[in-house]
């Protein structure tokens, strides 16, 4: 920190040639971020200085975070559901079985999960000091059923379904997982941060959220496909008493309790979210996950042409080449300065494809795979 302070403009300068650095999302096609809509950034402003971490004092921003939960319990089929907006899918999972493991009561808890599951479950784990056992996968890398009754027992607390898995971006059986969970009387979770705000628009009908009984908790994140700011996940809960289960006493605020895992929590993200909420609506989304898709069609015919098979059929905005080499192609790709990402099992380049991408950008990219795999372009 200097003594004397610095003027606004060359600080301004500072920041802006310090953003040169980070990639443009437009040569992006490994996140599941993307830009955030133009409304969502000026509600986010209007609300910067808001702190949900008293909500006495920002009734308001309280007001719409509520309004918020009740937007996603309406669309995933529990209009009554019970949560709040944390600042990320990680947050919201570590919550979800925390929940799980405060309403067990069990001395040495374990919860079944997919092996396709986000990494974010490894730290829920390890903060939460939960047994984690890992389901193996069928033929399509959806959760085998099968594996998870093996894997259950009497110290198990939690189920976890993936609607939405970050390799693949597969779904998951939930009505199974469900009928499982049911009979041993467990909570079940299920993780669609990214899916959340995908599967409800696609063509096809899956049975995935609040709407199958035996579904407990959900993660959704607006920030991903809802094209809120970061950082803007959900955790929502069927019943009111799994959020009991988190509550703090506050005892010097003027809110005797919090159910939250951060104190201070920024409001600016949910103002942006109850903003593009409203303004896009379900139509709005139902556009936006369909012109998406439509550019998955078009990966998928190209890659069809230079021979390139596919790790599985997409099911959501997310394709995987099955590529020689994929780690090399991406290295060589982002020698081109596109980002891409690969998966392990199955070996793949993966490809997300989220609102920021256009047809105009994905033919550049496609022009430059051709060359680094060395395919003729016609």
């Amino acid at each position: 920190m200097d003594e004397t302070g610095t003027a606004e403009s060359k600080v301004l300068n500072i920041l802006h040639n310090i953003k040169e650095k980070d990639v443009p999302f437009e040569r992006v096609l490994s996140s599941m971020c993307t830009m955030p809509h133009p409304l969502a950034v000026k509600a986010h402003t209007e609300f910067i200085e808001t702190n949900l971490g008293d909500p006495t004092v920002f009734s308001g921003t309280k007001e719409l975070e509520g309004r918020v939960i009740t937007m996603l319990g309406s669309l995933l089929h529990a209009p009554n559901a019970h949560g709040y907006v944390t600042a990320g899918g990680t947050e919201s999972n570590i919550q979800a079985l925390r929940a799980a493991r405060n309403l067990s009561g069990k001395a040495h808890p374990n919860v079944v999960i997919p092996e396709s599951a986000h990494f974010s479950f490894d730290k829920a784990a390890d903060v939460l000091g939960i047994e984690l056992r890992k389901a193996s996968l069928d033929e399509e890398f959806r959760v085998d059923p099968a594996s998870v009754e093996v894997l259950t027992d009497k110290n198990t607390i939690a189920l976890v379904g993936i609607a939405g898995t970050t390799g693949l971006g597969q779904i998951d059986p939930i009505d199974v997982l469900a009928e499982i969970a049911l009979s041993h009387d467990l909570f079940l979770h299920v993780d669609a941060a990214f899916g959340g705000l995908v599967i409800p628009f696609l063509d096809k009908e899956y049975s995935f959220d609040f709407k199958v009984q035996g579904v407990s908790s959900m993660t959704v994140d607006p920030h991903k496909m809802g094209t809120s700011t970061i950082p803007s996940s959900a955790l929502l809960f069927r019943d009111r008493a799994c959020l009991d289960a988190l509550t703090t006493s506050t005892p010097y605020l003027a809110s005797r309790a919090q159910h939250t895992l951060a104190g201070t929590r920024t409001g600016a993200s949910i103002a942006a979210t109850y903003a593009v909420f409203k303004y896009l609506g379900r139509s709005g989304y139902k556009r936006i996950v369909t012109r998406c898709m439509k550019l998955v069609s078009m990966i998928e015919q190209e890659a069809a042409v230079m021979g390139i098979p596919l790790a599985i059929q997409p099911v959501t905005n997310v394709i995987a080449l099955r590529v020689n080499s994929p780690e090399e192609v991406a290295f060589r790709l982002k020698e081109r300065n596109w980002y891409v990402s690969t998966i392990f099992e199955p070996k793949a380049l993966r490809l997300v494809v989220m609102p920021h991408l256009t047809e105009e950008i994905l033919n550049t990219f496609l022009d430059d795979l051709k060359d680094v795999l060395g395919v003729a372009k016609c």
